[in-house]
């Protein structure tokens, strides 16, 4: 799991209810099930309206993205890419097709199966760029479901909220019962603004987060493997991989090297 999404999510709706509580108030005042209706399957409708059924079927999975860890790590690639670089420079380009069936990321193994076809760099580049402007445009979509949800959100607040207040001034004859009145009308507006604040945005900006970390991945590997079709040592495709990675990550990796060297070292002094 993502502790990262759990933990905001718990800390945001905790500190809406802690600040109802504070100020005297209880969870029980927070529900008005006219308002919760309108405002969920509200935002849910008038989304659906300028959405296409494929976007809507994919929400689960796209779900999962927000609320589990991505499972390809960007350390976990340079060490891949390190190891064909070795495999290519002892056995040969054509070493790596046995290599690419075994690979279950997709691009890395369509560029693989790039370098043992022999096509030209400038080539395998492009058509592994144009695979990185699709996925772009493809997760775009659904980011732009949830934005959309925290768009039209408020909006149905609003209206629940005019609703309300009409059903109250239907009542001015009925003085005792006008404040009641007005209090749920505007819980229609505060349920509307909480779910596209501390819901329906921030997982729009998780996904978007979850995308640009996937790029830099992925043009990642396009450098590793044309350093590795230009025939360069391991050490330098290492290099130029790391180059697009944050220096938090790169002194893991140097630290990491360094414990390997440092046991390479103590185990020829015990030979």
């Amino acid at each position: 799991m993502d502790l990262a999404t759990i933990v905001g999510l718990v800390l945001a709706w905790g500190a809406l209810l802690a600040c109802l509580i504070l100020e005297g108030g209880s969870v029980g005042e927070l529900f008005n099930l006219p308002a919760l209706i309108l405002v969920v399957f509200g935002t849910v409708g008038a989304t659906l309206i300028g959405t296409s059924r494929k976007t809507v079927q994919g929400i689960s999975e796209v779900l999962k993205q927000v609320f589990v860890e991505p499972v390809q790590k960007p350390l976990d690639v340079v060490d891949s890419l390190v190891e064909y670089a070795r495999i290519a420079r002892r056995e040969g380009i054509l070493a790596l097709e046995n290599v690419a069936k075994k690979i279950e990321n997709r691009f890395l193994r369509k560029g693989l199966e790039l370098l043992v076809d022999g096509i030209p760099s400038a080539i395998v580049r492009e058509i592994l760029e144009t695979e990185i402007a699709t996925m772009q445009d493809r997760h775009k979509v659904r980011e732009t479901v949830f934005t959309t949800l925290g768009g039209f959100s408020p909006t149905l607040g609003i209206i629940g909220t005019v609703m309300g207040l009409i059903s109250m001034l239907a009542k001015l004859n009925e003085p005792g019962r006008m404040g009641h009145a007005i209090a749920a009308a505007f819980i229609a507006t505060l349920y509307g603004v909480a779910f596209a604040n501390l819901l329906y945005l921030p997982i729009a900006s998780k996904l978007r987060a979850r995308t640009a970390d996937e790029v830099v991945i992925y043009e990642m590997i396009i450098e590793g493997l044309l350093s590795i079709q230009s025939g360069e040592n391991p050490r330098m495709v290492e290099a130029r991989m790391l180059a697009f990675l944050p220096p938090a990550l790169r002194a893991e990796r140097e630290a990491a090297q360094s414990q390997a060297d440092h046991k390479v070292v103590r185990v020829r002094r015990a030979a």
